[in-house]
């Protein structure tokens, strides 16, 4: 938090100044509002200390920021997937906004919800969680829950976190996330405020990420 606040970026990475514009901080005190930081305090094979960070979704549009972990997709196939279908369901919903009623307007919103729905489940098949047995399986595998998947589980900083842990024989023995910038609009997520992962996106998936915790020592084995 002191870094974000002296820094005004979350570049704190990169070897010498200037900072890329883009990943500055003062937009999460804007209309977007804030976002979930995370870190994760790691022993190595050995015993040595490290740590890892994150943020929840992308960063004004940027997946990978250096010295962040990486999202839980590989990001160009998710970029191409995405690229290729949300145009097709934007001019569907500008002709929506266009026709505003009738039968070929419930077609095509008809046609628009199949799109989205095929383009969040097909996203979904993109996210590959590993836990501490080093076993590695889909979102769609492993989410806990009777109903569909929420927009944006396994986009938390928990999840990436341990992912990565996981994935480097990682051992995590303390987790700490945080908000930072303006307050989301329900009013449940304050400026520099600690918080626990949350029940609807992450909760579904930890129980398989975290298996095998555990049975660890100094480090995951190989």
């Amino acid at each position: 938090m002191q870094l974000l606040a002296e820094c005004g970026t979350i570049d704190l990475f990169s070897d010498q100044p200037p900072f890329a514009p883009a990943l500055a901080t003062d937009w999460l005190f804007g209309p977007a509002r804030g976002k979930m930081f995370g870190i994760l305090e790691c022993l190595r094979p050995g015993g040595t200390t490290t740590f890892l960070y994150a943020f929840s979704g992308q960063y004004k549009g940027c997946w990978l920021v250096r010295g962040w972990v990486p999202p839980l997709f590989d990001v160009d196939a998710f970029l191409a997937l995405s690229g290729a279908v949300e145009p097709r369901i934007k001019a569907l919903s500008r002709q929506i906004d266009r026709d505003g009623g009738g039968e070929k307007w419930l077609a095509l919103r008809k046609e628009r919800l199949h799109l989205s729905r095929q383009l969040m489940e097909d996203l979904h098949s993109l996210y590959h969680l590993t836990n501490f047995r080093g076993k590695t399986a889909t979102l769609r595998d492993v989410f806990l829950g009777e109903t569909g998947i929420p927009t944006g589980t396994g986009d938390c900083c928990a999840p990436k976190l341990l992912n990565f842990a996981a994935r480097h024989r990682l051992r995590p023995i303390g987790l700490s996330e945080f908000y930072w910038g303006r307050e989301n609009p329900s009013g449940t997520r304050q400026h520099a405020s600690l918080s626990g992962s949350c029940k609807e996106k992450c909760m579904p998936i930890l129980g398989f990420m975290l298996c095998g915790l555990d049975e660890l020592e100094d480090g995951c084995q190989s």
